[in-house]
């Protein structure tokens, strides 16, 4: 059938809590009802990665790119695009555009370069037709009729592809580890337990392209001589889950998934395996326990996975990004991917970029791009003009990056290098208004909760360290107490028994180094100047007061007093300090100190 148009529908989760679902619904509705439902191809994709703009529709073979759709924009997208010719100006992220808009003028997407989230918004990733039509399973037979086990590892090796999940271990060196560890049963597990706060990239690359995952675990059991496969997933993402059930039904219906795939001889099965949603359990050989059913806590290495992983057989942990890399260093060939990137660290990293910016969504850069091109080129700069102030990547296990480290090219080892590091991908920018103790106590509690308290210095240290930014974030805090978080933390980076605990004391440790006088301030002077440590801020009425009682039908305490058409005043001693005095003022008379 010949379409005249494709309407594509961002399906990713950000955009389905938007309404995004009824926009694909009212979309099918409308065609029919306009008598154009047979010219028309309606698909529902994954994430676009302009989540800021979301619901995100698309329309080819125009290329117009619509943002902040609504349900009641459907009739008029059919009637005037499909129907008329004409594109729906109002909709359009350029509203000011008149001719054409393409997506590769948008300055979110101009630096940005799509590898592992290259179907990410282009295809049904509940269409295995539609990812076969974009090379989909070319590697897999590649791998299955072409090459050796040997070749395929040599192929990852000379890519230069390090793992995505935080540590950054080159992934071929780890292939061919399992390949060469004896034994007849060996695994293939993708890792796509996600639990930084913030990151939703593997999520979404499962929720846009989930047969990138399949092939990908089933080249890699190819290389290493594994026959079953497990992803392990959080339970809370069901849409992620739906989708990937449904590729591996499709997989195994063509025999790409199952016994004597495409009639090559070679069996490979998966299975999904949900995670209850502790964030340990992204540790691998957590994770691994909690695939044999026991209490996710790490165990020390090595011996490690690649040699004795589950139930002690040869074990390959690769998370979902990396796994996203591999069909296309396959089909496209390994010096195309290491043309990409810088020495240390090839091909491209996808962000999850959130917090006080103006463009905040899912973004892919070739390793080496700088933090400032994300964040103030990608990103679109900080919300509302504000002075930028920092920004936290790796998550809970990663440091903050100021102003002066901003230009410095993205690889493994130059976040290394600054006292952060990669991570996942999580990327948090945070602005004169966030105050670093408060960022350092909201990773330490994380990590307190999220420790299985295997091991003494993560158990204790995590705790203690809380304990002391609480301390300092009420005002309490001692010069003594900022020798201790250093000692501390120095200590469950040498002697903690993971990832989780080695890294947790990260966020202090980095913005201690880095804003130590923002400390010292909440110490000597009991104050902080961005106004997030209540125990630290008082709230003041002026005499711009008028006296319309706003603020006072708003207290809680009810410590606020004075007559009509009078200034008032706070009770500094009922006041619990929660702003709703300063939210309920319309003429600015409340100030914070």
């Amino acid at each position: 059938m010949a379409y005249t148009h494709f309407i594509l529908v961002c399906g990713g989760s950000a955009c389905e809590s938007s309404s995004s679902n009824a926009i694909y619904q009212r979309l099918l509705e409308e065609a029919a009802k306009q008598g154009v439902g047979d010219s028309v191809q309606i698909v529902k994709t994954g994430c676009f990665g302009f989540c800021e703009k979301g619901p995100v529709v698309k329309v080819l073979p125009e290329d117009s790119f619509y943002v902040e759709v609504k349900p009641e924009d459907a009739a008029e997208i059919i009637s005037e695009q499909v129907i008329m010719g004409r594109e729906v100006t109002r909709l359009l992220y350029n509203k000011e555009k008149k001719s054409r808009e393409e997506v590769q003028e948008i300055q979110f997407y101009q630096k940005q370069l799509r590898v592992a989230l290259r179907n990410c918004g282009f295809i049904n990733p509940e269409d295995i037709n539609e990812y076969i039509g974009r090379d989909g399973y070319l590697a897999l037979e590649k791998a299955l009729f072409e090459m050796k086990p040997e070749e395929i590892v040599e192929e990852i090796k000379k890519s230069g592809l390090r793992g995505r999940g935080g540590a950054g271990f080159p992934t071929g060196v780890k292939w061919e580890t399992g390949m060469k560890a004896p034994g007849d049963t060996k695994y293939v597990v993708c890792n796509a337990d996600e639990g930084d706060p913030g990151a939703y990239m593997d999520r979404s690359t499962i929720e846009g392209d989930p047969h990138s995952i399949i092939e990908a675990m089933i080249i890699c059991g190819k290389a290493i001589g594994a026959h079953q496969g497990f992803v392990y997933i959080r339970a809370e993402y069901p849409l992620a889950i739906e989708r990937l059930q449904i590729a591996m039904k499709q997989a195994q219906e063509l025999g790409l998934l199952g016994t004597d795939i495409l009639g090559s001889g070679f069996d490979f099965d998966i299975e999904i395996r949900l995670g209850a949603g502790a964030f340990v359990c992204g540790e691998e050989t957590a994770l691994l326990r909690s695939i044999e059913g026991l209490r996710g806590m790490p165990t020390p290495k090595p011996p490690f996975p690649a040699i004795s992983g589950l139930w002690g057989c040869p074990t390959i942990i690769n998370n979902v990004e990396t796994c996203a890399n591999i069909p296309v260093i396959l089909t496209k060939g390994a010096q195309w991917f290491s043309s990409i990137g810088t020495a240390d660290s090839k091909g491209t990293k996808v962000f999850a970029l959130t917090g006080k910016v103006n463009n905040s969504g899912l973004v892919e850069v070739p390793m080496g791009t700088t933090l400032r091109e994300i964040i103030f080129e990608i990103g679109g700069g900080i919300k509302g003009g504000k002075k930028f102030k920092g920004v936290q990547t790796g998550g809970p296990s990663g440091g903050i990056i100021t102003e002066e480290d901003l230009d410095t090219p993205i690889d493994f080892g130059a976040l290394t290098r600054l006292g952060s590091m990669m991570g996942s991908g999580g990327m948090i920018v945070m602005d004169e208004d966030d105050c670093v103790i408060d960022v350092a106590k909201f990773y330490m509690e994380f990590c307190v909760d999220e420790s299985c308290g295997k091991c003494s210095p993560c158990r204790i240290g995590t705790r203690q360290m809380y304990t002391i930014l609480d301390k300092i974030s009420q005002g309490r805090g001692t010069m003594e107490d900022l020798e201790k978080l250093k000692d501390i933390g120095q200590a469950m980076k040498f002697s903690s028994l993971c990832a989780l605990g080695q890294s947790a004391p990260n966020p202090a440790l980095s913005t201690l180094k880095k804003f130590e006088a923002e400390y010292i301030e909440h110490i000597k002077d009991k104050k902080c100047a961005a106004g997030k440590c209540k125990k630290l801020i008082s709230f003041f009425i002026t005499d711009k007061c008028i006296g319309c009682t706003a603020c006072a039908r708003q207290c809680p305490s009810n410590c606020i007093s004075g007559e009509r058409k009078s200034q008032h005043l706070i009770d500094q001693t009922k006041c619990i300090k929660c702003g709703a005095c300063e939210a309920a003022c319309k003429f600015n008379a409340i100030i914070k100190k």
